[in-house]
């Protein structure tokens, strides 16, 4: 797997606008293949009952002895824990984004791939790099800034960095900013 690349199109407090904004870049994409993805840091054990319920096969991992984070059986057990879940069905994002409450968490869609973007000089661009992600309570990808509002990325293969600004303006917006190498 290789890493992608993405650039926030959006900002904003309210969270259904940032789904609304995730359905539209969706309407765009080649979306028969879809999976989606979900990470969190929780920091707070009365979230951990509710998302065992609704990802009973996540992995859950922890800060141990010398800040490495390593998987752990027992979350409750620690101040914070990284809970993460691949390969979802989409019909599970509300129910995670409902159960990991105030937490960062990220919820990425992957699916089949981006159009061709003529007008920018990009053919179809295949699985590599389509996704969108929405990061809840958080700046960036890897939950590392937590914030009040939610982003939204869009990723890209690194040559095909005119896709994101493209991918923008489809939907009536700009990037906000140059791209980042996406941590997965």
């Amino acid at each position: 797997m290789s890493n992608s690349y993405a650039q926030p199109v959006l900002r904003t407090a309210d969270l259904s606008k940032g789904l609304r904004i995730v359905e539209r870049l969706l309407a765009i994409a080649d979306t028969s293949e879809l999976e989606v993805d979900f990470e969190a840091l929780v920091y707070s054990a009365a979230y951990l009952p509710t998302l065992v319920d609704v990802l009973p096969d996540a992995e859950w991992w922890a800060e141990g002895d010398g800040g490495a984070w390593g998987l752990v059986n027992n979350p409750s057990a620690h101040s914070v824990a990284r809970l993460r879940s691949w390969a979802n069905p989409p019909g599970l994002v509300q129910r995670f984004l409902k159960a990991v409450g105030d937490s960062p968490a990220i919820v990425r869609w992957d699916f089949t791939g981006w159009p061709e973007a003529p007008a920018v000089g990009l053919g179809e661009s295949g699985t590599r790099g389509a996704y969108v992600t929405l990061c809840a309570y958080a700046r960036d990808l890897e939950l590392e800034e937590p914030a009040a509002d939610h982003s939204v990325f869009v990723h890209f293969k690194e040559i095909d960095a005119e896709r994101g600004p493209w991918l923008a303006y489809q939907i009536g917006l700009r990037v906000l900013g140059d791209p980042v190498m996406a941590p997965y």
